[in-house]
């Protein structure tokens, strides 16, 4: 266990290479072709054939991966989630309903004028969509 002025002079270090990105999450899948699907049609993700003998499969937006590892079965996900950011919220949510996806009541933070929901893949991995107004670019 560390004491507060050993984490403080801790983080105070510069690193010599900073963190660009987060390059993938990596989340546990029961059936690899349904999860292929599930994120094609909700997300628009498109397969990566990898180069490597691997069981993963591999997804990607361009600028963002999701790695999905095959397991025989597995506990929900709830709380652990991940969060996107739509640039249409009216939209993204007509998405979703035309393809049968459902989300939590949408709720207003006032306060950085932004709404965010909730959704379930078919592992039940909870994602968060989340909509800032007038975010700049």
């Amino acid at each position: 266990m560390t004491d507060d002025a050993t984490v403080a002079e801790t983080t105070a270090v510069e690193p010599n290479g900073r963190i660009r990105y987060i390059h993938h999450v990596n989340f546990p899948t029961t059936d690899i072709q349904r999860t292929k699907q599930w994120y094609s049609k909700v997300f628009g993700f498109k397969g990566i054939i990898p180069k490597s003998n691997t069981r993963v499969l591999l997804m990607t937006l361009g600028t963002f991966d999701l790695h999905f590892t095959p397991v025989e079965e597995m506990d929900r996900m709830a709380p652990y989630h991940f969060a996107v950011e739509v640039d249409d919220w009216d939209g993204f949510l007509a998405h979703l309903k035309q393809i049968g996806v459902r989300h939590t009541r949408p709720v207003r933070r006032p306060e950085n004028n932004s709404l965010f929901c909730y959704i379930h893949d078919p592992d039940h991995t909870m994602i968060e969509l989340v909509y800032h107004a007038n975010r700049p670019e």
